[in-house]
This record gives structure tokens, C-alpha cells and sequence, in this order.
């Protein structure tokens, strides 16, 4: 492609019209076409000291995938890639690129960043479509080990550290408490963000690589972690952070009122979305929900295409602070959702049979910063006011589920409950034991998760090379 004949801006990337996506489930962005990830592809100024490979957790060459990319070598780019990211289709579409990546690309010092995400998305969608993946026999190494990992959860954390070390030689096996693989990717994203069977298809690669998948096994329950310190020679906690958190106000265990978890468990896992599946949900015309991340927004959309005919995000501060993506903001107005910033609710209202009926709510302003940098959000007295609702999800966070912890000793746990672990090898305080994630650092994002596995990945190939 000619350097007239490049575009000078990023490709837009087709999606299903606001009117027609909020009665269904079907994946709401559709992807590049071949021509569209090309035109993109030619963009990239394929930098000599790319700074975009900084702002990537998992360190993907991007240069270098592109430039594959470039010359339709497509196979070659999706190798690029899973050399050290196993999950390409996940990642494109539900990592921030616009904060990593593509906040480092030269090209958005002055106009808009190549859009990285949607090239990793199209090269694994591509590999996809051909019915393959990149054979396994070309990563793993040749050198097998007898030594055995035990990885404890199945998101993307405990995924990511599994594929590192069986290419690594290792025998690892995953123990998951669901029945389905994919932790907070199969049970927390919405179908129409992040589709389960392409989940599942990832989840099918690193089983490629060798990996023992148990499902429906919980430590804690069906053996400690003691017990599994002692049958494996290292094991990694991935467990995520599925315990939630309520804001302790009156109302919340009236009829109607959910968790985030819980209602996009029902939702996702439980098909409360598809009319042959019986699975009981509330959904009324009205719904709040309280909270201002993606996991917010998913759970407010999903309630739209679920039959409610009002949804309002109640958010404490403004739409600047919210951690959602902008993108996820974005859909969400498009799709009709309102947004009642600098908003708190001090209490869910019911009606005599215990059903929720409303939310009162009172108006915040920003006063000074707290611990995170951000301006805490100050009451405004006298400034309550009332929302009619039937039902009210909150999604304001989540910790690790104390389960895991049962009947097991000598484990440091931060008072939230999530584990204490170095930062650069996700060493715990219990030898031969490494945890990594939302386990360790409260919910975060799932590239965050990745890169935790990663680094812990590494560090255990060390400690079982000295063990």
C-alpha cells in the first residue's frame, strides 16, 4: 500500500445498530474484515523503539505481529502473538488497550493510535475461522520435566500461568470450582462483550498445551490447600475475587436486590437470557444498578436486553472518575442507559411483601483526594432524592472467597482477604505457593490478571529449577 493511499485514520469497526443489540445477546462489536484489518495494519509506523510493546502487560510484539499482518502472513501474526499471550481473542476484546498499548503508539501524539486491540482480535478470529490453532508442538518445550504445578482457578490468571509453564515443560493441572473454564471471562462478561464459545475455544488451546483441566472442584472443600502444597511441588492461586460486596445500607437483602456476581452468573452461566432455560431471575421495568466499572455497565446492559424498560447507574462521582471503559460508557448511553452521577444510595425502599420498590439516593460533590489520587465524594446535605426501582444490582467490587483459605495455615491474607504476594513473582508467605491476580490485588482487569501469571509463571519455573 502506497503512503498516499494509507488511511489517516484509525478504521472504524463495524457494530450492531444501538435499536437492534438491546433485544439480543449477540456480540455487539463485529470485527475487522480482511480489507479493513489490512488498511489498519498499513498505520503502524513499525517504530524502531516501540513504546507500544511497554504500555503491553504480556509484552505481544507488535511491530511485529503487524508487519506480518502486513503482508498477510497470518499464520506467522497469530504465532507472534501466542508466544507470550494465550488468550488473543479474549484479549481483543475486553483488554484497555486505549490506556496500554495504544496509549503509547507514536502515531496518537497527534492524531489517533493504530488500533492494536482490533489487529490482535482480527489475527485470532482469523485463526479461528480457518478451524485451527497455532500448532502446540512449535511452543512447548522439548524438555519435559516430571515436576508437577497445580493451578487453583481458571480465569485468566490461573490460564495464562498454566500455558507459560507447560510450554515450559511442566505437567500442570487446573483445578476449577464451576463446571465451565474461564472464571470471570465465562461468568462476569456478558455474551454480547465476549462470547463463551470463544472462551471455551481458548481454553481448548491451553489444554492443547498439555494441561489437565478438573472442573467442579473446590479447594477448600474437596481438598486444602495444605493438601495440595504437598502433592504437587509448586501451585499457583489464580482464584480471582468472586465474594461480593454490599454497601451495608438499609434494604439490601429486600426481594429484588442483587449482586453483580450473582445476577451475571445467572446471566451468563445459567442462560437466564436465552427463553429454553429456566432459570429464575427477577427483572422488572425499572432497575438501578449502583457502581461505575465494566462491571456495571454489563450488568446494567444486560438487564435492558433482559426486558427492562428503564435502567439508571447510580455513581458516586463523575463520569470522568469512572473506571469503566470509555468505550462500555459509550454503548451504554447509545443503548439508552442513564447515568445519575455524583449520585449515592443511603437506602433501598420496599413495599410490604418485602419487594423492592425504589432507591433514595442523595448528591455528592468532590472534596479532597484519597488514598488513590482520586477526589472523594462528599454527601450533600438536604439534596436526597428518590428513584422508583423493582430491582437493584450492585456492582461496587468484589473479594476473594474465604473458602479457598479453609483448613489451610500459614498464608499472610491482607484484612479484605486478598493474598499477600511479592509484586514481581507472586511469592507468598507459604513456600512453594505463588498467587497472582484479582486474588491478590482485589478486582482489576483481566490483562492486570495476565500479567500476574506471567511474572508468576516465571518465577516458578526458577524456584523448581533450585527445588
Amino acid at each position: 500500500m502506497s503512503e498516499k493511499s494509507k488511511p489517516k485514520t484509525r478504521i472504524p469497526m463495524p457494530e450492531q445498530p444501538a435499536g437492534e443489540r438491546i433485544n439480543n445477546f449477540e456480540e455487539v462489536a463485529l470485527g475487522y474484515s480482511k480489507e479493513a484489518a489490512l488498511a489498519e495494519a498499513s498505520r503502524c509506523l513499525n517504530c524502531k523503539e516501540p513504546k507500544c510493546v511497554e504500555g503491553c502487560p504480556v509484552n505481544v510484539d507488535i511491530p511485529g505481529f503487524i508487519k506480518l499482518l502486513t503482508e498477510e502472513a497470518f499464520k506467522g501474526a497469530i504465532e507472534k502473538i501466542k508466544a507470550t499471550n494465550a488468550l488473543p481473542a479474549i484479549c481483543g476484546r475486553v483488554c484497555p488497550q486505549e490506556t496500554q498499548c495504544e496509549a503509547r503508539c507514536v502515531l496518537g501524539k497527534k492524531g489517533e493510535p493504530v488500533a492494536i486491540g482490533r489487529l490482535e482480535r482480527f489475527c485470532a478470529d482469523y485463526e479461528r475461522g480457518k478451524g485451527g490453532n497455532v500448532s502446540e508442538k512449535a511452543i512447548i518445550s522439548e524438555v519435559a520435566s516430571e515436576k508437577k504445578v497445580a493451578i487453583v482457578g481458571s480465569g485468566p490468571a490461573g490460564l495464562t500461568a498454566a500455558a507459560d509453564l507447560a510450554k515450559l515443560g511442566y505437567k500442570v493441572t487446573i483445578f476449577e470450582s464451576l463446571h465451565k473454564a474461564g472464571g470471570v471471562l465465562s461468568y462476569g462478561i456478558p455474551e454480547f462483550r465476549l462470547p463463551k464459545a470463544i472462551v471455551q475455544e481458548e481454553v481448548e488451546y491451553i489444554k492443547s498445551l498439555g494441561v489437565e483441566l478438573k472442573p467442579n472442584y473446590i479447594i477448600g472443600r474437596v481438598k486444602t490447600l495444605d493438601a495440595l502444597a504437598e502433592e504437587f511441588d509448586a501451585v499457583f492461586l489464580g482464584t480471582g475475587a468472586g465474594l461480593p460486596r454490599f454497601m451495608g445500607i438499609e434494604g439490601e437483602n429486600l426481594n429484588g436486590v442483587y449482586s453483580a456476581n450473582e445476577f451475571l452468573t445467572r446471566v451468563n452461566l445459567m442462560k437466564a437470557y436465552d427463553p429454553e432455560y429456566d432459570t429464575l431471575i427477577k427483572m422488572g421495568k425499572k432497575v438501578v444498578v449502583v457502581g461505575g466499572g465494566n462491571v456495571a455497565m454489563d450488568s446494567a446492559r444486560a438487564a435492558l436486553r433482559l426486558g427492562a424498560e428503564e435502567v439508571d447507574v447510580v455513581y458516586r462521582r463523575g463520569e470522568e472518575e469512572m473506571p469503566a471503559r470509555r468505550e462500555e460508557i459509550k454503548h451504554a448511553k447509545e443503548e439508552g442507559i442513564s447515568f445519575r452521577l455524583l449520585s449515592n444510595p443511603i437506602r433501598v425502599l420496599g413495599d410490604e411483601q418485602f419487594n423492592v420498590k425504589g432507591v433514595e439516593c442523595i448528591k455528592m460533590e468532590l472534596g479532597a483526594p484519597d488514598e488513590s489520587g482520586r477526589r472523594s465524594p462528599v454527601p450533600i446535605e438536604g439534596s436526597e432524592f428518590s428513584l422508583e426501582a423493582e430491582v437493584v444490582i450492585i456492582a461496587i467490587g468484589t473479594s476473594p472467597n474465604p473458602l479457598i483459605f479453609k483448613g489451610s495455615k500459614g498464608l499472610s491474607q491482607h484484612k479484605k482477604g486478598t493474598v499477600i504476594a511479592e509484586a514481581e513473582s507472586g511469592a507468598t508467605s507459604k513456600p512453594g505457593v505463588f498467587a497472582g491476580g484479582d486474588v491478590v490485588t482485589g478486582a482489576a482487569t483481566v490483562i492486570s490478571a495476565m500479567e500476574a501469571g506471567k511474572k508468576a509463571a516465571k518465577a516458578i519455573d526458577e524456584y523448581l529449577k533450585k527445588n
